[in-house]
């Protein structure tokens, strides 16, 4: 089974009292610090309204993160295929695939915000089937197929791409996956990676193993496989030294987010009648607030409902300040990718064998010890012997 690879999920959330710019540049200072710190992946969001997830092109902030990144994959997290043309969608993945030379990973979808849609002109019931039209017709132009294409909302005419994939065959294709089973029937039929973006809300929660079944289905229908290294589940988690630390440090910017998150985003938030809602979240499972252990459990629960799933990606929430934020990414790459990796299993046997046997080597060193010193009193009075003998 391969290593849980781990990252996080950027949407982002910048809530609309603090200066847009140093919010942005302090997403790609994370971006950076992220990479310092080894983990594998960071998926970059696409929205144009509501004011807090203020990335409207993924890609050109992709553009600037690889820059100033060495190993990180960086994946549009996701880009919202019914609002472009397809073949420019294509050509700047292919561009991003050669400028970050294979570190470009593709997240698609059909687009979150409703809002987004209006102001576009685009019935939010069509979105899920132009995000099919496009994806078909741009898998198609990474293949290196010239497309001839009409539908109600897009023409090509012999579209090909100039430029082919610096990825062999071309970059990894990951398609966003909620609650519905559109998201795993579409990547059944090609392949293709899975976005579980609200892996751990209830309905999310409830949701992943009937669509990951459904993918695999017609995975099998279509004569291919799915892959669980390619299925990526999304939750929010914010840890520190102890819970009560955690618990504190959120204060910062939880109730913002809450505010936000609830109105806004489809999925909403868990919440009991009476109940303070961060507990809410915390006892249903949606969030972690609290130590490495309590992520190490959380991570271990899904592993439960989707044995062998690829990747854990950290929701990017902006609930504490910046450096609490640091500390607790720095934290689950310390206490928390090493449990999933089996960094420490060798270490481990080896203490415990150190242990077991530290009778028998502390006998054997303290022996050694004491022949030291016999030794050494054999030689000087052999010495003293020596010199009374030439007296």
């Amino acid at each position: 089974m391969s290593k849980l690879r781990s990252g996080i999920f950027l949407a982002p959330f910048h809530p609309v009292d603090e200066d847009p710019t140093r919010a942005i540049r302090r997403d790609i200072e994370l971006i950076e610090w992220l990479d310092k710190l080894g983990f594998e992946e960071a998926w970059i969001g696409e929205h144009h309204s509501a004011g807090y997830e203020i990335i409207a092109s993924p890609e050109l902030f992709i553009a600037a993160a690889a820059e100033r990144t060495n190993r990180i994959k960086l994946g549009t997290g996701v880009v919202s295929l019914p609002y472009h043309n397809p073949l420019m969608a294509a050509n700047r993945i292919i561009q991003l695939d050669h400028m970050t030379q294979g570190r470009v990973m593709f997240g698609v979808g059909p687009g979150l915000l409703p809002s987004d849609a209006y102001m576009l002109g685009i019935e939010v019931a069509k979105q899920r089937d132009r995000m099919v039209e496009a994806l078909e017709v741009i898998l198609r132009l990474f293949k290196g197929e010239t497309v001839t294409a009409e539908t109600e909302w897009f023409q090509l005419n012999k579209a090909k791409l100039q430029l082919r994939p610096f990825t062999d065959p071309y970059p990894e294709v990951a398609v966003a996956s909620s609650v519905t089973p559109s998201g795993g029937k579409l990547a059944g039929k090609h392949g293709l990676g899975m976005l579980c973006v609200a892996a751990t809300n209830t309905a999310g929660y409830d949701a992943l193993g009937i669509n990951w079944e459904v993918a695999n289905k017609v995975a099998a229908e279509n004569g291919t496989t799915m892959n669980p290294s390619k299925l990526r589940l999304v939750g929010p988690m914010h840890l520190a030294e102890t819970r009560e630390e955690a618990r504190q440090q959120i204060k910062y910017g939880f109730d913002k987010w809450r505010y936000y998150f609830g109105s806004i985003n489809p999925m909403g938030i868990d919440t009991q009648e009476g109940k303070d809602p961060l507990d809410a979240m915390i006892e249903s499972g949606q969030a972690i607030v609290g130590t490495p252990d309590d992520a190490i459990a959380q991570i271990e629960r899904l592993q439960e409902k989707i044995p062998g799933f690829g990747a854990f990606l950290m929701l990017a929430h902006n609930w504490a300040n910046f450096e609490n934020t640091k500390r607790s990414y720095e934290l689950f790459a310390r206490h928390v990718k090493p449990k999933f990796h089996g960094a420490n299993t060798a270490r481990e046997e080896s203490l415990a064998w150190a242990t077991e046997n530290s009778g028998e080597f502390i006998g054997a060193a303290m022996n050694a010890a004491m022949q030291t010193i016999a030794k050494h009193q054999a030689e000087e009075e052999a010495k003293t012997k020596s010199r009374g003998a030439a007296d």
